[in-house]
């Protein structure tokens, strides 16, 4: 009976193959061809069909940028948890004469709400406890909490009224990094390097570091979905670099394996994968080539990158006291800043942390530290290197919080529940209006009064920056023509300088 099950599993593994290579075959015979002729719509963007598979170069896809590019460059700061607008960017003083009162069914109408406060009895008013002042030329309202971001003020905007469907954080973070709820779609900065290509062939078009908080606190997970290319080519999904002597995992050489070794190994792995890639005609082959010859570039080029040696006494200083922590959020700002300096397309920090359902003052008081600071350093060393105007800065997360307190609410303690309707981000940079406030919320920060901004729309936005109509970067996938915005996206002008 073992051998019979033995022979069994062996004739399923040959048929399967079989029918993969039959499958493969086909692409590249007189049915693609057919199919060709019958497939002759004109992808966006300059991306086609070829051979049922959409193709780009390092240099990206032709006919792009679209527009004059106001932007070459993204370096996105997210404050994985939900940062609470109330209490750092929208200003709402009224609220301590409603201090306990309970929130208006009129305001709130049919929000959805999560399971954590869904059954509470009441929905008590919650003002902040930190005060805020008006910074710059504008007179833009901040809290106390940010006086390193106040200071840059004048080169923000600031947008008050950003909103989205989700409400909690997975599909939250899935649909402001990818334009869906559920997985499986590329992301910003997949599109982007699918769209733009690459800068520096010995560097990624599209890095990701991940930093925790420095004081106790409850940090949501991320999933590589976040930064994964989706349907894309692999080539394109972010490249993760962590702290410590081995910034990308895998890459460094085994002990006793010599450079011209590993070059042999991979030049003659590769003449297996092009024997392979003739065979089945499978994508991806190629793509596995080109990570291995960009690991292979990376060898060189990654240790210099993350060597912060040669920075200055001043950079750090700068930078905060935690600067000169490997892994830190302030340390990973002055590699994202040196990332840019050498052409990387797409560079995505996420902060984790800002999920305060509880003890909030406290809580949010620990992030601003970690993050305040250097986020206006990188602002500022970017201005002086004279990159900022090329380089788009984003700093924000994926929801805001209520206005009500979860759970017990004191004259100095408070927690705050997800709230989808309106929450703050800014962006610095690259064709945006600095000193600007865009947007205006209800006397609660629960819905938005004027100029509202959906995820769809910032992401357009982005694009737009970049040289690229959000309408027109397209990929076929299984009949269909995806882009990031899916069919929603507009253009806000308002923030544009």
């Amino acid at each position: 009976m073992a051998e019979r099950g033995c022979y069994d599993r062996t004739m399923a593994l040959q048929t399967a193959v079989a029918r993969r290579q039959f499958l493969g075959r086909q692409m590249t015979g007189p049915g693609v061809l057919a199919l060709a002729g019958l497939l002759t719509d004109t992808a966006s963007a300059g991306a086609r069909e070829n051979s049922a598979v959409n193709v780009a170069s390092a240099t990206g896809l032709p006919g792009l940028p679209h527009l004059i590019a106001r932007a070459k460059r993204v370096i996105w700061l997210t404050q994985a948890g939900a940062p609470s607008q109330l209490d750092l960017f929208d200003y709402k003083p009224q609220l301590r004469e409603r201090f306990n009162t309970d929130l208006p069914n009129s305001v709130r109408g049919e929000q959805r709400l999560t399971g954590m406060t869904a059954g509470q009895q009441r929905f008590p008013v919650c003002p902040s406890v930190f005060r805020f002042g008006q910074h710059g030329a504008g007179g833009m309202w901040l809290s106390e909490l940010l006086p390193h971001t106040a200071k840059i003020a004048d080169q923000i905007c600031l947008i008050r009224t950003l909103h989205t469907e989700a409400i909690n954080h997975d599909p939250a973070m899935t649909l402001l990094q990818t334009g869906h709820q559920l997985a499986g779609r590329p992301s910003l900065g997949a599109w982007l390097s699918y769209g733009l290509g690459s800068e520096n062939a010995n560097l990624p078009a599209f890095v990701v570091m991940i930093s925790r908080p420095s004081g106790p606190t409850n940090a949501q997970p991320l999933h590589e979905r976040m930064w994964g290319s989706g349907f894309l080519s692999p080539r394109y999904q972010g490249v993760r670099f962590s702290p410590g002597k081995d910034p990308v995992l895998y890459l460094s050489d085994p002990p006793g394996i010599i450079r011209q070794r590993r070059r042999g190994m991979l030049d003659d792995v590769a003449a297996l994968n092009r024997l392979h890639g003739e065979a089945d005609a499978d994508p991806e082959i190629a793509a596995r080539l080109e990570q291995y010859e960009m690991a292979f570039r990376m060898q060189r080029s990654v240790p210099e990158l993350t060597d912060l040696s040669s920075e200055s006494a001043a950079v750090f200083q700068a930078y905060g006291p935690e600067s000169q922590k490997p892994g830190s959020f302030a340390a990973n700002c002055i590699l994202a800043r040196r990332l840019v300096e050498r052409g990387v397309r797409f560079v995505q920090l996420y902060h984790r942390g800002w999920d305060q359902h509880g003890s909030l003052p406290s809580g949010i008081r620990s992030q601003c530290y970690d993050t305040d600071q250097p986020s206006a350093a990188l602002v500022r060393d970017l201005q002086q290197r004279g990159l900022l105007d090329e380089t788009l800065v984003i700093w924000g997360g994926e929801f805001g919080r209520t206005v009500y307190s979860q759970g017990t609410l004191t004259a100095t303690d408070y927690g705050r529940d997800h709230h989808p309707r309106c929450y703050s981000i800014w962006l610095a940079g690259g064709g945006i209006r600095g000193g600007t406030v865009w947007g205006e919320t209800d006397d609660f920060s629960w819905n938005v009064v004027r100029d509202p901004v959906h995820v769809h729309d910032l992401n357009a936005t982005v694009l737009q920056l970049l040289g690229i109509q959000h309408t027109a970067l397209t990929y076929r996938f299984q009949g269909r023509d995806y882009r990031l915005t899916d069919v929603h996206g507009t253009m806000v002008q308002g923030v544009l300088a």
